[in-house]
């Protein structure tokens, strides 16, 4: 059963080393635990349902309460303190896509506000339940997860939206192909909130981001069916695929999805790689990124991020041994990064490709350790979100931001970004520990993604004040270097004050006039995005 009030299934931990959590203490400041609102106060607090009964809705307390969030840090804390303050009236779970036309002609019906929901694990408040005086529906999609068709001659596959990662993956296995699009968040996130907030998976330098694996599908809006056709190309206008992707419910349901799919590859590995310094980590990736080689990701870790990386592996042992192996082939234990290189493809090319892969980053001095830190990296890469539960356990809480940036601008934004969290609680008196990898990587850039943990306030309220310190400092730096706000995480509340920055006043006035013109009456998802 999946967590209440965090991440993931409760049968689940990830612990957190002792040397880890000494790093910590010696950094910020021993942790500062909080008491946990029970689930049995949480319910108690929810209040009467303001729907009348429907055969296709459920008012169950419990319901409402899973509903009425996702999994950003705001969400986090009003669940792990009590405070949060608003549920949907009644939660919808269609398990046919009829179902979901005959639940939307109730709604528009009743005057109802709709918020689909996919897995709920937006971290920018896309689930966030708006302030309304018309009762709220939380649209559920999580039975529709069949595959509906595959076409293999033209690697195609048709599922219904809500199918989550590990059941995609599962029927198209079966099949001999893979659709390769892995979030961090795979185990639970859904395509169609992958399509609906842009998603970009950990290998999408060889399979693509969602915006070029997504390809047709089909949209119940309030002013009708939104068809859109798998054309191998077209010049026919606008492509109405780019409204639909990063449109967060704003304008109707996504209801199935059709994608590319690819064969299982024969190789798909991980190498681990190490770097002296920044500097030449920096060059060493850049270079790689342009030589434009069968790469799944290119994953570098500034020197932060490296040790904290290396604390959390615990395993003393093995990693005093690789320390050791590190410093006599001239990789310094202080400074240095650490990178993960993946190769994909068939063995004849995967041979190939290394040893270019070598050629390039050994003349920035980089050493290999070989495969098995990709592989332990593999086995646990969907299971790093757990850290949060252990985190706010221990007192600590954890946040992410991202964005991406030209090759010019990327060391200036990075070091601005953790400049500006690293000192943003000096007047509380209180350290920040900031960190930062660059996960996605290409050829003209970037993305940036940083991660920063802090202590708890004394309150809720002196919590969610630290964080909106720290975020905002960072998003306005990002907006100042030209980045945008979001690289795959989506708008949702928390990045939509920094939106018109990126899309100008003119850019906001369209995305304004196609919602309002396909949901006239705000009544989907409103206030996200827009």
């Amino acid at each position: 059963m999946e967590r209440w009030n965090g991440w993931g299934d409760e049968t689940v931990t990830m612990e957190l080393p002792s040397q880890a959590l000494d790093l910590l203490r010696g950094l910020i400041g021993e942790g500062t635990p909080r008491k946990d609102h029970s689930l049995e106060d949480t319910l108690a607090a929810i209040p009467q349902s303001r729907l009348g009964e429907y055969r296709l809705i459920s008012k169950d307390p419990r319901e409402r309460l899973i509903h009425a969030h996702g999994q950003s840090l705001p969400d986090w804390i009003a669940l792990r303190c009590g405070t949060l303050e608003r549920y949907p009236d009644g939660v919808a779970h269609p398990t046919t896509l009829q179902d979901v036309k005959e639940i939307l002609d109730y709604t528009q019906r009743e005057h109802l506000v709709v918020i689909p929901y996919g897995g709920g694990t937006s971290v920018v408040g896309h689930l966030t339940i708006p302030e309304s005086d018309r009762p709220v529906v939380s649209l559920s999609m999580k039975r529709l997860k069949r595959m509906i068709t595959m076409e293999p001659e033209s690697l195609l596959a048709t599922f219904e939206a809500g199918v989550r990662g590990p059941d995609l993956e599962a029927q198209l296995a079966a099949k001999g192909y893979t659709f390769g699009h892995y979030p961090q968040s795979f185990e639970y996130s859904s395509l169609g909130g992958w399509i609906v907030t842009r998603s970009s998976g950990q290998q999408s330098l060889h399979y693509g981001s969602i915006d070029r694996l997504f390809v047709g599908g089909e949209v119940i809006t309030p002013r009708g069916i939104l068809p859109m056709t798998d054309f191998p190309v077209s010049a026919a206008g606008p492509d109405l695929k780019q409204l639909v992707l990063g449109s967060e419910g704003r304008m109707g349901v996504l209801t199935k999805a059709m994608v590319k799919i690819t064969p299982i590859p024969e190789v798909d590995d991980v190498f681990g790689v190490f770097f002296p310094d920044w500097t030449e980590a920096f060059e060493g990736v850049r270079n790689l990124a342009a030589a434009e080689l069968p790469l799944s990701m290119i994953r570098l870790s500034n020197p932060v991020e490296t040790m904290t990386n290396l604390y959390l592996a615990g395993h003393e042992r093995e990693i005093a041994l690789l320390k050791k192996y590190l410093s006599l082939r001239g990789i310094p234990e202080n400074g240095c990064c650490m990178c993960l290189i993946g190769i994909i493809g068939s063995r004849r090319i995967a041979r190939a490709v290394k040893g270019e892969v070598n050629s390039i980053i050994g003349r920035h001095g980089a050493v290999s350790v070989g495969r098995s830190m990709g592989k332990g990296w593999k086995k646990n890469r969907f299971r790093t979100p757990y850290l949060r539960n252990t985190l706010w356990d221990a007192g600590y809480a954890v946040d992410t931001l991202e964005t991406s940036v030209p090759w010019d601008r990327v060391e200036e934004t990075m070091d601005e970004i953790e400049r500006v969290i690293g000192k943003g609680l000096m007047p509380f008196d209180e350290n920040v520990h900031v960190f930062t990898h660059l996960s996605r990587i290409y050829a003209t850039g970037s993305s940036i993604y940083t991660q920063f943990v802090f202590r708890l306030g004394e309150t809720p309220e002196a919590t969610v004040e630290r964080w909106k310190i720290l975020k905002d400092a960072a998003s306005r730096v990002i907006v100042k270097v030209g980045g945008t706000i979001s690289h795959q995480h989506g708008v949702g509340i928390d990045h939509k004050p920094y939106l018109e920055a990126e899309k100008g006043s003119v850019g906001m006035g369209l995305l304004k006039e196609i919602t309002t013109y396909l949901d006239p009456e705000r009544r989907m998802n409103p206030t996200k995005l827009i």
